[in-house]
């Protein structure tokens, strides 16, 4: 591998169309946990001028209904959150269809435990997680500094009503790397939506000031590769700019391309689907990895089939930082947790309407409890010291 390069990773707000499908696919995720704590939801949504549109299935046991007022309810009020009050995409003016009905009978056999069959995976499918030593948070620098430049231009946004800043913003940044550790910004870029016949160097300004806050001492680009809605104006921005889908946005959601994806979207999914909580244990277990100083880069692959409890695969890569082999990593690793689809939600405690705050600015790299009581429990290291007693 090449010890001295670039890399770029890229995150979006939660105003960008597709985070606010996330959001909203999430906040049905969580309105049907509230009802009942193993709810099955499937939940797509799509997003243009003026209208919101979800469709999928779910399932609830009897006595635990739900009407479509309910949902309807939830989804404009995380559309007014976001800030979205413009006349392209109104919380309250636009046109709101949900198209939800109940889970397919042929997948719910497949993952419902009957005697002796334990509950199954709801799908076949590979997940990856991935840790290294390269932030506080154990994530790659990349796009651990592109999401904070959001985070702290939504904070911006949220604490003054007056801000000249809108909802729908991106950033990317490149960073030098030498001898594999990243040293300094090469190049950042930002674009945010802004209100009308506002100044662009007032905009740059403000972008500037968030970025040399968010970045290392010394880690700020030069004035020339430092670009500022790079088109010269973002007034048209959110769902009446560009339509929005669930799902759209894996690799901002992961690691930025750090890390492999094994393709499936979390945001709208109960966490029976492995696509969703193996994803989130794999990043738990190699985040207790390097935590506990056994390599300094860690990615490991699990994968399953529908209606199959025992996953079918584990891989472990350290990328040569391992203190001991791979091998022995992942047969320690076996023994440490539970990982059936249900041992994984009883241990990172699942099965609670946790998942809104995961749907914008990553699902890893958060604080354990950030957001809500309960969320990003896959973030925590107390697996370290069961790690370190079995290896």
């Amino acid at each position: 591998m090449k010890n001295d390069y670039l890399f770029t990773s890229e995150s979006v707000s939660e105003g960008h169309p597709d985070k606010i499908c996330d959001r909203i696919s999430d906040t049905v995720v969580d309105l049907m946990l509230k009802k009942y704590s193993e709810a099955r939801v499937a939940c797509e949504t799509m997003v243009s001028t003026n209208r919101t549109i979800i469709a999928g299935e779910y399932r609830l046991p009897q006595g635990f209904d739900i009407t479509n007022e309910e949902i309807e309810k939830q989804v404009r009020q995380a559309v007014y959150d976001i800030g979205y009050q413009q006349d392209g995409y109104h919380w309250q003016k636009m046109h709101f269809e949900c198209h939800l009905h109940s889970q397919s009978s042929n997948i719910a056999i497949g993952v419902d435990k009957a005697g002796n069959k334990d509950e199954g995976a709801g799908d076949q499918g590979l997940m990856f997680g991935f840790a290294c030593n390269e932030t506080d948070s154990l994530m790659p620098a990349p796009i651990y500094y592109a999401h904070k430049i959001l985070k702290e231009m939504a904070k911006i946004r949220h604490s003054d009503k007056n801000s000249i800043l809108l909802p729908d913003s991106k950033s990317q940044i490149t960073l030098e790397y030498k001898n594999g550790t990243p040293i300094k910004a090469k190049s950042i870029v930002v674009s945010t939506q802004h209100k009308k016949d506002c100044s662009q160097d007032d905009i740059r300004d403000i972008v500037r000031e968030v970025v040399i806050k968010v970045l290392p001492d010394n880690w700020m680009c030069s004035e020339d590769d430092f670009y500022v809605n790079p088109t010269g104006i973002f007034e048209i921005g959110g769902p009446d700019g560009d339509a929005g889908l669930t799902g759209r946005k894996i690799i901002v959601d992961t690691y930025g391309g750090t890390s492999p994806h094994g393709g499936g979207a979390f945001s709208g999914k109960d966490p029976t689907k492995v696509d969703r909580s193996a994803a989130y244990l794999t990043r738990y277990l190699a985040k207790n990895v390097v935590a506990a100083g056994i390599a300094s880069k860690c990615t490991i692959q699990i994968s399953y089939a529908i209606g199959v409890s025992k996953p079918l695969s584990l891989y472990v890569n350290t990328e040569g930082t391992g203190q001991v082999d791979d091998s022995k990593i992942e047969k320690t690793l076996k023994n440490c947790v539970d990982m059936t689809p249900r041992g994984i939600r009883e241990h990172l405690n699942l099965n609670k309407p946790i998942y809104v705050p995961t749907s914008a600015y990553g699902h890893f790299g958060r604080h354990p409890n950030e957001g809500v009581n309960g969320s990003f429990t896959w973030e925590k290291t107390d697996l370290v010291d069961t790690i370190l007693k079995e290896i």
